[in-house]
């Protein structure tokens, strides 16, 4: 999975390469490892404030992250097929894309009480975050618990 397509080598000179490394939003590697650490963090938190994850009903939309992630399986099962490890990372930005909007309402605001929707939440974060782990390690890149 390590060796990319053969319409896919990457340009080491000069230029535009920096750009890989940036860390910002536009830079799709930054996206999902700074959404995988999110995630992590929101864990943290979480057992701070006295909960932990529990799969149940999310109560927001988050079909797009749902559907993404019901998509993980076929879309491992393809990249190892056709040895084409671009699907996968591909797919780890679209996962932390869906991501991005359930973020924000995973924990619980100000003097309100955790409530079954923001475990649900916090379990479907969990969910998303362990498929960037896995997808960026079979990517032989780190999945940091900070960032």
């Amino acid at each position: 999975l390590l060796h990319p397509a053969p319409h896919d080598r990457p340009h080491l000179g000069g230029g535009q390469d920096d750009q890989h490394l940036a860390q910002r939003e536009t830079n799709p590697l930054f996206r999902v490892r700074y959404a995988h650490a999110r995630t992590r963090a929101l864990l943290r938190n979480a057992a701070d404030l006295g909960f932990t994850p529990d799969p149940g009903p999310v109560g927001t939309d988050v079909d797009a992250l749902l559907h993404t992630l019901a998509d993980h399986p076929r879309v491992l099962a393809a990249t190892a097929a056709h040895r084409a490890p671009d699907r996968l990372a591909r797919h780890l930005v679209a996962v932390a894309d869906a991501l991005a909007p359930l973020l924000p309402s995973v924990l619980p605001l100000g003097d309100e009480k955790p409530s079954a929707a923001h475990r649900a939440r916090l379990a479907l974060a969990e969910a998303a975050g362990t498929v960037l782990a896995g997808g960026l390690t079979l990517l032989g890149i780190d999945a940091p618990e900070h960032l």
